[in-house]
This record gives structure tokens, sequence and C-alpha cells, in this order.
């Protein structure tokens, strides 16, 4: 029974900490382009590529 006087604070703040992460991935932009990269991988970039003799 003791132990909950520690865990319930700790994950209190847990909870808390995740939720500040959260907020400034949604505030710095981290969210805005989910499928650009996606299609950057299948995009041909062989043209920048040196040619083998």
């Amino acid at each position: 029974m003791d132990i909950l006087y520690l865990l319930i604070p700790l994950s209190l703040l847990l909870v808390f900490l995740i939720g500040i992460v959260f907020w400034w991935a949604l505030h710095s932009g981290q969210f805005e382009d989910l499928e650009g990269p996606a299609h950057r991988i299948l995009m041909d970039d062989d043209h920048d590529l040196p040619r083998k003799p």
C-alpha cells in the first residue's frame, strides 16, 4: 500500500510530461506534412548519381 504513494505521483508526472511533449510536437509543425517523406522515397533520383564507365 505504501508503494502507491510513490507510484501515483510518478504516473501523474509522466502523463504531464507526455502531454507537454505532445503539445510541443503539435505546435512546432511535426505533423504538418505526413505524406511528403513517403512520396520522396518513391521518387527516382538516379539522374543525380554519377554514371559508371
